[in-house]
Protein backbone atom coordinates (compact mmCIF):
# COMPACT_ATOMS: atom_id res chain seq x y z
CA UNK A 1 0.00 0.00 0.00
CA UNK A 2 2.85 2.24 1.07
CA UNK A 3 4.76 1.48 -1.90
CA UNK A 4 2.00 2.18 -4.33
CA UNK A 5 1.56 5.57 -2.77
CA UNK A 6 5.34 6.93 -3.16
CA UNK A 7 5.27 5.56 -6.73
CA UNK A 8 2.55 7.79 -7.18
CA UNK A 9 4.40 10.75 -5.85
CA UNK A 10 6.90 10.01 -7.51
CA UNK A 11 5.02 9.78 -10.83
CA UNK A 12 3.81 13.00 -10.14
CA UNK A 13 5.17 16.35 -11.62
CA UNK A 14 5.07 20.13 -9.32
CA UNK A 15 2.06 20.75 -11.26
CA UNK A 16 -0.93 21.11 -9.46
CA UNK A 17 -3.46 18.86 -11.80
CA UNK A 18 -1.33 15.91 -11.51
CA UNK A 19 -1.30 16.05 -7.68
CA UNK A 20 -4.90 16.54 -7.51
CA UNK A 21 -5.03 13.18 -9.62
CA UNK A 22 -2.78 11.46 -7.32
CA UNK A 23 -4.89 12.80 -4.00
CA UNK A 24 -7.83 11.76 -5.52
CA UNK A 25 -6.32 8.55 -6.07
CA UNK A 26 -5.59 8.02 -2.79
CA UNK A 27 -8.55 8.37 -1.62
CA UNK A 28 -10.19 6.12 -3.53
CA UNK A 29 -7.65 2.90 -2.55
CA UNK A 30 -8.59 4.03 0.89
CA UNK A 31 -12.25 3.28 0.22
CA UNK A 32 -11.39 0.37 -1.09
CA UNK A 33 -8.90 -1.09 1.00
CA UNK A 34 -11.67 -0.46 3.53
CA UNK A 35 -14.66 -2.03 1.66
CA UNK A 36 -12.06 -4.93 1.31
CA UNK A 37 -12.02 -5.37 4.91
CA UNK A 38 -15.76 -6.05 5.43
CA UNK A 39 -16.38 -7.77 2.79
CA UNK A 40 -16.40 -11.91 2.33
CA UNK A 41 -13.52 -14.05 0.13
CA UNK A 42 -15.34 -14.07 -2.84
CA UNK A 43 -16.10 -10.98 -3.67
CA UNK A 44 -13.15 -10.06 -1.90
CA UNK A 45 -10.89 -11.57 -4.77
CA UNK A 46 -12.91 -9.67 -7.18
CA UNK A 47 -12.25 -6.08 -5.31
CA UNK A 48 -8.50 -7.57 -5.20
CA UNK A 49 -8.76 -7.73 -9.09
CA UNK A 50 -10.35 -4.41 -9.52
CA UNK A 51 -8.25 -2.47 -7.70
CA UNK A 52 -5.30 -4.14 -9.35
CA UNK A 53 -7.19 -3.04 -12.47
CA UNK A 54 -7.76 0.46 -11.33
CA UNK A 55 -4.42 1.18 -10.40
CA UNK A 56 -2.78 0.07 -13.48
CA UNK A 57 -4.96 2.28 -15.41
CA UNK A 58 -4.38 5.54 -13.06
CA UNK A 59 -0.66 4.86 -13.50
CA UNK A 60 -1.19 4.65 -17.31
CA UNK A 61 -3.03 7.78 -17.21
CA UNK A 62 -0.42 9.39 -14.95
CA UNK A 63 2.23 8.60 -17.67
CA UNK A 64 0.03 9.74 -20.47
CA UNK A 65 -0.48 13.47 -18.30
CA UNK A 66 3.03 13.51 -17.80
CA UNK A 67 3.94 13.65 -21.34
CA UNK A 68 1.46 15.22 -22.48
CA UNK A 69 3.12 17.94 -20.15
CA UNK A 70 6.15 17.50 -21.79
CA UNK A 71 4.87 17.61 -25.30
CA UNK A 72 3.59 20.96 -24.69
CA UNK A 73 6.57 22.30 -25.68
CA UNK A 74 6.92 21.07 -29.04
CA UNK A 75 4.58 21.83 -32.00
CA UNK A 76 1.24 22.28 -31.61
CA UNK A 77 -0.28 19.56 -33.37
CA UNK A 78 1.75 16.94 -31.44
CA UNK A 79 -0.01 18.52 -28.28
CA UNK A 80 -3.35 18.04 -29.54
CA UNK A 81 -3.35 14.55 -30.83
CA UNK A 82 -1.53 13.38 -26.91
CA UNK A 83 -4.52 15.02 -25.84
CA UNK A 84 -6.81 13.08 -28.22
CA UNK A 85 -5.10 10.07 -26.68
CA UNK A 86 -5.46 10.93 -22.94
CA UNK A 87 -9.05 11.77 -23.90
CA UNK A 88 -9.34 8.07 -25.38
CA UNK A 89 -7.29 6.47 -22.40
CA UNK A 90 -9.36 8.15 -19.80
CA UNK A 91 -12.93 7.05 -21.37
CA UNK A 92 -11.61 3.78 -21.77
CA UNK A 93 -10.91 3.19 -17.83
CA UNK A 94 -13.84 5.12 -16.74
CA UNK A 95 -15.82 2.26 -19.08
CA UNK A 96 -13.39 -0.69 -17.99
CA UNK A 97 -13.90 0.28 -14.19
CA UNK A 98 -18.35 0.41 -14.72
CA UNK A 99 -18.25 -3.01 -16.59
CA UNK A 100 -16.36 -4.53 -13.62
CA UNK A 101 -18.47 -3.01 -11.29
CA UNK A 102 -21.47 -4.01 -12.57
CA UNK A 103 -20.16 -7.82 -13.41
CA UNK A 104 -19.90 -7.48 -9.38
CA UNK A 105 -23.24 -6.22 -8.61
CA UNK A 106 -24.74 -9.05 -10.90
CA UNK A 107 -22.86 -11.89 -9.65
CA UNK A 108 -24.28 -10.78 -6.12
CA UNK A 109 -28.11 -10.31 -6.72
CA UNK A 110 -29.17 -11.22 -10.21
CA UNK A 111 -29.65 -14.38 -12.29
CA UNK A 112 -27.66 -14.49 -15.76
CA UNK A 113 -30.43 -13.33 -18.11
CA UNK A 114 -30.66 -9.99 -16.24
CA UNK A 115 -26.86 -10.29 -15.86
CA UNK A 116 -26.84 -10.15 -19.87
CA UNK A 117 -29.21 -7.62 -20.56
CA UNK A 118 -27.46 -5.57 -18.30
CA UNK A 119 -24.39 -6.07 -20.15
CA UNK A 120 -25.76 -5.10 -23.72
CA UNK A 121 -26.86 -2.36 -21.94
CA UNK A 122 -23.66 -1.13 -20.60
CA UNK A 123 -22.36 -2.41 -24.36
CA UNK A 124 -25.01 0.65 -25.99
CA UNK A 125 -23.77 2.92 -23.68
CA UNK A 126 -20.45 2.71 -24.84
CA UNK A 127 -21.58 2.70 -28.00
CA UNK A 128 -23.40 5.93 -28.02
CA UNK A 129 -19.94 7.84 -26.39
CA UNK A 130 -17.20 5.87 -28.89
CA UNK A 131 -19.86 7.46 -31.79
CA UNK A 132 -19.66 10.80 -30.22
CA UNK A 133 -15.84 10.71 -30.00
CA UNK A 134 -15.69 8.63 -33.64
CA UNK A 135 -13.82 6.12 -32.91
CA UNK A 136 -13.81 3.76 -35.92
CA UNK A 137 -11.54 1.37 -34.26
CA UNK A 138 -13.35 1.38 -31.50
CA UNK A 139 -16.97 1.19 -32.89
CA UNK A 140 -15.92 -2.31 -34.91
CA UNK A 141 -14.96 -3.84 -31.51
CA UNK A 142 -18.02 -2.82 -29.87
CA UNK A 143 -19.80 -4.32 -32.80
CA UNK A 144 -17.93 -7.47 -32.66
CA UNK A 145 -18.97 -7.83 -28.30
CA UNK A 146 -22.41 -7.07 -29.48
CA UNK A 147 -22.11 -9.95 -31.57
CA UNK A 148 -20.78 -12.41 -29.17
CA UNK A 149 -23.22 -10.88 -26.31
CA UNK A 150 -26.13 -11.75 -28.87
CA UNK A 151 -24.75 -15.06 -29.53
CA UNK A 152 -23.93 -16.34 -25.84
CA UNK A 153 -27.94 -14.98 -25.34
CA UNK A 154 -28.88 -16.96 -28.39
Amino acid sequence: MRMTMTTMMTMTTTRRRTTTITMTMMMMMMTLMMMITTMTTITMLLVIVTIMLLLLMMTMLLLMMRWRLKSRTRTRATTTTTTTTTMMMMMMMMMMMMMMMMMMMMMMTMTMTMTMMMMMMMMMMMMMMMMMMMMMMMMMMMMMMMMMMMMMMI
